[in-house]
């Protein structure tokens, strides 16, 4: 699978933000109760990184679609990206209900879905920064 280079940024962004998040949930507890948090984040770094695979093959696809065609596409590849997100949230939302694990493992895991829109906005700053760069915007 090959992947664009806005899509490998993207997911090096998300994989660079799981240690931070780990690394700052185990300065906070300063104790094994980070580890539901970690469980968390990474399940929603996961997602995010689904999410980031499924965008770049939504867009890959479109490309050659009919307009009407592609804009059904876009919106079929938006939900199942929601679905991602959802089911990155509800695991550990259920984890808390019957297994009683901590909430910290459905905040991290929270922190890290959100690290896709980040990721999305960083990709929107730098590409602008680029263009600035060489000249093309004044």
């Amino acid at each position: 699978m090959r992947l664009s280079d806005i899509a490998k940024k993207m997911l090096l962004a998300t994989g660079l933000a799981l240690p931070m998040l780990v690394g700052g949930a185990a300065l906070y507890y300063r104790s094994p109760g980070f580890l539901p948090f970690a469980g968390g984040a990474l399940l929603g770094t996961i997602a995010s990184a689904a999410k980031i695979l499924l965008l770049d093959r939504a867009v890959r696809k479109m490309i050659g679609m009919e307009p009407g065609q592609a804009a059904n596409y876009a919106r079929l590849q938006s939900l199942l990206r929601f679905a991602a997100t959802g089911a990155a949230l509800l695991i550990p939302a259920l984890a808390l209900r019957w297994w009683n694990v901590s909430a910290g493992a459905l905040w991290g895991a929270a922190a890290a879905v959100l690290v896709y829109q980040l990721a999305i906005y960083s990709m929107k700053i730098f590409a602008k920064e680029g263009r600035r760069r060489h000249g093309s915007e004044q």
